[in-house]
């Protein structure tokens, strides 16, 4: 069951009586266990019909003694378990899956590491209850992921905002959306967002940022490139060279694959490189400028860099110096 179908039907109440909640990507694990939390019981029925564990304080059996207990005045008694992976084992929760009380929910948070799917217990959940799954979504996915987001919360971004806001904030759903958030609180419902907008609600310069700097890298534009450098230099702690470096790797490998591409015509070209078509315009220019054997070159600048900012080979560098160093051998 997907997370959309599973918050579809907690919206509908219909409930099942054990959620194993499992993987590597924290917020939709959060969302799901938080709506159980918020939304199954009213605020007076939580306080006799709803605990909450934390998985280190607690073990399966006393969680198992409290899902056998019938509500009181309410119609399901809520039992949660957040960092179940901090549980010494699962022990009992098969033979509670046998026989489960039907007015119990229980959640079981196991985050940032997979459940085996393959093991008895697994197969059991999945015959008996819902087992999720939340995986990490790949880097160039989280752009269309803001689109999708803003979309259903009454919004449109252009491409590149969401490219700039993906650039800057990571992968990490929950930071993703918090910043998010920010725009939905101060612009009006059906705003399109774009790169001004982003700069003044989330605090993304839109001339000084990663999506600038590898742009300006691709064209060759040697005044603006250095310009990015010396302002990230002089603000690392947003923009620092280990930060950096990861970005312009996978932007440099997506020009090798470019190159390596037998069909380049733009919806195939954008499908093999992951990006939006609104951009793919600034890779085929950047291909004209660097050639497979300059992006082999850089490639291994890129590595080298990333140990001397770690701290090989390097005793008194800075990671600004270091910054402006490895512009320069990229664009010459």
């Amino acid at each position: 069951m997907t997370f959309q179908e599973i918050i579809s039907n907690l919206r509908k109440r219909i409930f099942h009586t054990v959620y194993l909640l499992t993987g590597d990507e924290p917020y939709y694990i959060d969302e799901i266990a938080g709506f159980v939390e918020k939304n199954v019981l009213s605020p007076e029925e939580r306080e006799f019909n709803q605990l909450v564990f934390y998985g280190r304080d607690t073990n399966m059996p006393s969680v198992i003694s409290h899902c056998k207990r019938y509500p009181m005045i309410a119609s399901h008694f809520v039992v949660i378990v957040r960092e179940a992976q901090d549980l010494e084992s699962l022990e009992g929760l098969e033979s509670y899956l046998a026989k489960p009380l039907a007015s119990t929910i229980l959640v079981l948070c196991y985050k940032y590491k997979k459940f085996d799917g393959r093991t008895k217990l697994a197969k059991k959940i999945k015959e008996k209850a819902i087992f999720f799954e939340s995986a990490k979504l790949y880097d160039n996915k989280i752009p269309g992921w803001i689109e999708t987001y803003l979309q259903q919360n009454g919004m449109k971004v252009t491409p590149k905002a969401a490219e700039i806001m993906a650039e800057y904030l990571g992968s990490d759903l929950g930071k993703i959306v918090n910043e998010l958030q920010k725009l939905l609180i101060n612009l009006a419902p059906g705003t399109i967002i774009n790169d001004v907008l982003v700069e003044q609600n989330i605090g993304i310069s839109k001339d000084f940022n990663v999506f600038e700097f590898q742009k300006a890298l691709g064209h060759k534009n040697i005044f603006k490139a250095n310009l990015i450098a010396n302002y990230f230099a002089a603000n690392p702690r947003e923009n620092h060279i280990l930060k950096i470096i990861p970005i312009l790797y996978y932007y440099f490998l997506k020009l090798m694959i470019y190159h390596q591409l037998d069909n380049k015509n733009d919806d195939n070209a954008a499908k093999a490189l992951g990006v939006n078509p609104f951009i793919l315009k600034d890779y085929k220019l950047a291909a004209q400028h660097y050639d497979l054997q300059k992006l082999g070159s850089i490639i291994g600048l890129l590595r080298q860099y990333d140990l001397r900012a770690k701290g090989v080979d390097n005793e008194s560098t800075s990671d600004g110096e270091l910054l402006k160093e490895m512009v320069y051998k990229i664009l010459h």
